[in-house]
């Protein structure tokens, strides 16, 4: 591999990250489509039963501010700290499917165990910053995104044709879920160790003095909560506007797997790359703009359209969105921040996610029951544009060099 010198910690990173790009992959088809199908189609859940499994993951974002500040106090490493909140998702997942026949304990214990992927992602950010160098970072990013895309687009097909066939047999999938969580767990604790600067004192919203001091990251923070309620107020009814039959389609399983699942895998897939070499190469808020344009033109193709060919453009749309956006809101803030700061910065930035992530679900499911699919969309895709719009005036803004920044030191020592 000619992207990253042999003596490089990358290299061994690269390869788990890689291995575990699969068990990611398939858990991404839980909180996107079958968590949701499931308590729809086999419990019959209320709007806010499924509004808490849309939001169970920005959950995860929103606490994840206060987990940096806990491991920076603690001292642990950012590995241990991972595989054992991935560990603790594992067993919920595993009471779910013994307790499946109850639609309390399936959406308590689901819901807990969706929060753990999202609640680790400041401090995986730290690894890539730490691990990865600056030059191409988003292509290595990209490059393991493949294969978690590819492990997603199988199992969204498989599982959807096994809940086709019997519905109860996601008490099954849930253990598959669960052994996902093992095996991402075991592939970030054999990373080389990565540690935050460790402080004597717990100061949960000390993050946000970045926030005051850095403009570029508070106009883009700013932008990218109106833009971030606009696209979650309808990614969380993707699932919800074509399983349920009062918004006119009656479709089986596997159709809304494909559709929800297959379609923006696949774009996914094809244009993630492509995304990581841009996300080094080209201005990041140029690259941000053409994102939401993209998020923008699927929503309104999904929602507004007229019949399967509109939602089936409209997800692909979104999902060759979604491959940029994958890439720019994983590392965007190793654009901004310097190496001991990026946990931080990303924690500042999934809180904020997370809290916009919490809202929106339940106003969604409420307003499309009131106003209806095409009112949510419309609304939705302009906020998008505003948000567009709103960071225009910084396309000139350039970020910090640090071609030659390859390995960041370990803090303990310094």
């Amino acid at each position: 591999m000619g992207i990253l010198p042999s003596e490089s910690p990358g290299r061994e990173t690269f390869r788990l990250d890689t291995i575990r790009a699969m068990p990611a992959g398939c858990m991404e088809t839980l909180s996107i489509t079958f968590a949701v199908m499931i308590a729809e189609r086999f419990f019959g859940a209320p709007d806010w039963a499924k509004a808490w499994l849309v939001a169970a993951p920005p959950l995860g974002l929103f606490l994840s501010l206060f987990l940096v500040q806990m491991v920076r106090k603690s001292g642990w490493s950012v590995n241990v700290t991972v595989a054992a909140i991935w560990g603790v998702s594992a067993l919920c997942l595993v009471l779910a499917s013994l307790g499946a026949d109850s639609m309390e304990m399936y959406l308590f214990a689901v819901g807990v165990g969706l929060m753990g992927t999202t609640l680790a992602v400041p401090l995986l950010a730290q690894v890539y910053r730490r691990h990865y160098p600056g030059v191409n970072r988003g292509r290595l990013f990209a490059m393991s995104g493949v294969v978690r895309k590819l492990a997603a687009i199988s199992v969204a097909i498989s599982f959807g044709w096994v809940l086709r066939q019997e519905l109860s047999s996601f008490r099954w999938l849930l253990l598959v879920y669960a052994a996902a969580y093992l095996w991402m767990a075991a592939c970030v604790y054999w990373m080389e160790r990565v540690y935050l600067e460790r402080t004597e004192r717990v100061k949960f919203f000390s993050a946000f003095s970045h926030v005051k001091r850095d403009r570029a990251f508070r106009n883009l923070l700013i932008s990218w909560m109106i833009l971030g309620f606009g696209n979650l107020l309808c990614f969380s009814l993707f699932v919800e506007y074509v399983s349920n039959p009062e918004y006119g389609y009656d479709l089986d399983e596997l159709t809304i797997a494909t559709i929800t699942g297959v379609i923006p895998e696949v774009m996914f897939l094809f244009f993630v790359v492509g995304w990581g070499v841009i996300f080094d190469r080209m201005n990041f808020f140029l690259v941000r703009a053409v994102i939401n344009v993209l998020f923008a033109m699927g929503i309104l193709f999904y929602f507004v359209g007229d019949g399967v060919w509109a939602l089936c453009v409209g997800i692909a749309f979104h999902g060759i969105a979604r491959a940029g956006g994958n890439v720019a809101w994983s590392l965007w803030v190793t654009k901004f921040a310097k190496g001991a700061h990026v946990a931080e910065y990303m924690s500042v930035h999934t809180f904020l996610t997370g809290s916009r992530g919490i809202v929106a679900p339940f106003v969604a499911f409420p307003l499309v029951s009131s106003q209806g699919p095409e009112t949510v969309g419309v609304i939705g895709a302009g906020l998008i544009i505003i948000a567009t719009f709103m960071i225009l005036p910084s396309v000139r803004w350039k970020a910090e060099t640090r071609a030659k920044e390859t390995v960041d030191p370990d803090p303990r020592v310094l």
